[in-house]
């Protein structure tokens, strides 16, 4: 979205990590009456990773959550040479294990239903930005012609456990989606291992594992764009759900005037303008809300809105540039 601005020339989020988990909720899921709460804190996945329970049995799982989310990093990370993810864009063709396999496959799904808008070959168009930089600045337009000439989600092909990419210099980026399907995979192991309430929040992607402690729903605050991060211009209380936002207010900078965020075109390869700041979705599985709130953002309020009307247990909050909030059909049914 090219807006303008009368703040500073450049201005930079060095994590999306630190806007999101504070924009997204600030914690507004407590008051001083509720159970005492156990809560480990790292840094994984480019993100503050933050899992809370509220039991001091259940707190002997925060270690193995962390301990998952670095296992996880080795497979989805697209800048470390050690991960799966680098191997698989390094040699273009090989067999992947099953919770890569999964994601790609998921993200693939996404690709085609929102015909393209939601494209998970846009590494290398991402990474011409930079947006974590101290010094961020625009690609120039024969590198971003050059990165453009290799996106196309069509041309990732899936052959057993084989993932191919047809272009070898096509670099397949999930941060759009494996914060999801982490959550989800978090969700899954407390579960299995008797914990009843919990909070999953990987970077602002919030999961919430059943109800509190007093029997009572979690209240996740959607940020004011723009404003403190305490300030919330809606709010959701949910059992057993996830709440995702994709904003332009996470990752950006300014230049000239102009603000440029890190929600990229796939047609173009420049920020998207189509009216819209923030899509929050929620919903019950993670992974799903997640790459729903890059995709929907992709669609725009019309085509975004009907997409998320078409999807059972599914809800959006679309705030547009008027500040006008817009909430997705049987939105009621989430108490605010």
């Amino acid at each position: 979205m090219r807006q303008k601005t009368k703040k500073l020339n450049f201005l930079w989020i060095f994590t999306a990590s630190l806007i999101v988990v504070f924009s997204l909720t600030s914690c507004g899921f407590f008051n001083k009456k509720t159970a005492k709460k156990f809560t480990e804190t790292a840094f994984f996945l480019d993100t503050i990773v933050s899992i809370t329970v509220y039991s001091e049995a259940d707190s002997a799982m925060l270690p193995k959550c962390l301990q998952l989310c670095a296992e996880y990093e080795k497979i989805f990370s697209r800048t470390d040479s050690e991960s799966e993810l680098f191997a698989l864009n390094e040699c273009g063709s090989m067999a992947v294990s099953e919770h890569l396999l999964n994601v790609i496959s998921t993200a693939k799904m996404y690709s085609e239903i929102s015909e393209g808008r939601f494209d998970f070959t846009m590494g290398g168009v991402s990474s011409l930005y930079n947006f974590s930089s101290e010094s961020p600045a625009l690609p120039s337009d024969s590198e971003l012609k050059e990165a453009m000439s290799h996106v196309g989600w069509e041309n990732i092909i899936i052959d057993g456990d084989t993932v191919t990419l047809v272009d070898g210099e096509a670099i397949i980026d999930l941060g759009a989606i494996a914060k999801g399907y982490i959550a989800d995979r978090l969700c899954d192991l407390l579960r299995e291992n008797g914990v009843e309430s919990a909070i999953i929040d990987l970077g602002g992607n919030i999961l919430c594992l059943g109800s509190k402690p007093d029997g009572s729903q979690f209240k996740v605050g959607i940020q004011y764009p723009y404003k403190d991060s305490s300030q919330y211009i809606t709010a959701v209380s949910i059992t057993d759900m996830s709440v995702v936002t994709s904003g332009v207010y996470q990752r950006y900078f300014e230049q000239s005037g102009v603000r440029y965020h890190h929600i990229l075109d796939p047609d173009t390869g420049v920020s998207i303008d189509n009216g819209l700041i923030s899509v929050s979705i929620i919903g019950e599985k993670s992974v799903d809300c997640d790459a729903l709130s890059t995709t929907v953002f992709a669609l725009g309020l019309e085509k975004g809105m009907e997409l998320i009307n078409s999807l059972e247990n599914t809800y959006a909050v679309f705030i547009t540039e008027d500040m006008e909030v817009h909430y997705s059909e049987g939105f009621d049914v989430l108490e605010r």
